[in-house]
């Protein structure tokens, strides 16, 4: 089975469903709304006013709540922007994309909230699963936390067809160069691609705002990075012991997942060259805050929203609760001793497209 089939979040609003256990990116939103707000206001130029309706386009935007976030910046950037150049507020249109697995159920749900509270502005959201948009029609475009997904596991076998990453499901400490160079590799390709078709989907002068789940450092083994699939994989390698997985499976699973340094992510922009960078930094998250996971329990539940998609397509439903249950051991016992991770790493970018490409 393709990623792109199973690569959504848990649906519904269950206890280990996405809309429940997303404090971290709901966190990742609210430290990120200034910049997404002055990335809508670079749109709305002095000579915009002629403009009837403003194109938005969220990409990844799973089941909300983070969606509606950027919706509701994006409305209050624009009304605050028209009203200093003293011109009528667009129109705007949301594209809410996202694979096809993605809950949109749910999220178009929570959107009556958003229509009272902005029934003041013209604006309309609409599903856009999968696809592409037509070339030069976009405004702004958001994606947050769904372009470190790769469109497929990197190939890390040795050409007699042996797992090169045994035992692992990412990137590790044991981890040969061979495997990071094919992660790395990977990543390349896809955001290469990403940009290439935003720039064609994107007007000129268009912004695009980027966060990507990233590191600090450029060891890519690093804790920030790797600890969710380390304590994923050991609790796998439990239930292998257990007779409960064939060990073959594991040793072929890798998932298609990448945290890059912000590095790598201004090679590629420079690398395809449609996009000005105006503005790139890292932001850190401190994932013992209250208001993100609340001990080792609200981490597994967070950990278990979105992964058990994939996770269950390799192993089998029948065993998700005991794979997440032996999860939930693994970080009670890491946060006794003090060796989970301490916070999560975000790069955001804010892109202009160029006139003309380069």
């Amino acid at each position: 089975m393709e990623a792109k089939e199973v690569l959504f979040m848990n649906k519904g609003e269950g206890e280990t469903s996405y809309v429940k256990r997303s404090k971290y990116t709901q966190k990742v939103a609210a430290i990120t709304q200034p910049i997404v707000y002055k990335a809508a206001q670079s749109v709305i130029a002095e000579d915009f006013c002629c403009q009837q309706v403003v194109n938005v386009a969220d990409l990844g935007c799973s089941c909300g709540p983070n969606t509606f976030t950027v919706i509701s910046t994006v409305i209050e950037s624009m009304v605050e922007r028209c009203s200093y150049l003293k011109c009528q507020v667009p129109e705007i249109q949301f594209y809410l994309n996202d694979l096809v697995g993605n809950d949109f159920n749910t999220l178009f749900k929570g959107l009556s909230d958003l229509q009272e509270k902005y029934k003041h502005v013209t604006w309309f959201a609409m599903g856009a699963p999968g696809g592409l948009f037509p070339r030069n029609t976009l405004h702004l475009v958001h994606s947050s936390y769904s372009v470190h997904w790769l469109s497929k596991a990197p190939k890390v076998t040795s050409e007699e067809g042996l797992p090169l990453n045994k035992g692992r499901i990412y990137i590790s400490k044991t981890s040969s160069s061979e495997v990071r160079k094919a992660y790395l590799s990977q990543f390349q390709e896809d955001f290469f691609t990403f940009l290439k078709c935003r720039s064609s989907e994107l007007m000129p002068n268009g912004r695009m705002v980027v966060i990507i789940h990233g590191r600090e450092s450029a060891d890519p083994t690093c804790k920030d990075s790797c600890y969710t699939w380390e304590v994923l994989a050991e609790a796998i390698s439990y239930m292998v012991s257990q007779g409960l997985i064939d060990e073959e499976k594991l040793d072929f699973f890798n998932v298609p997942y990448y945290t890059p340094y912000h590095e790598e992510v201004q090679s590629m922009v420079d690398h395809e060259g449609s996009f000005t960078t105006e503005f790139i930094d890292t932001v850190a998250i401190e994932t013992g805050d209250q208001n993100v996971w609340s001990g080792p329990e609200s981490r597994a539940k967070g950990i278990r929203a979105f992964t058990e998609p994939m996770v269950s397509q390799q192993f089998g439903e029948g065993v998700m609760n005991k794979l997440y249950d032996k999860v939930l051991e693994i970080l009670v016992e890491d946060f006794k001793q003090g060796e989970q991770s301490t916070k999560g790493v975000s790069i955001v970018v804010i892109l202009k497209k160029e006139k003309e490409p380069k």
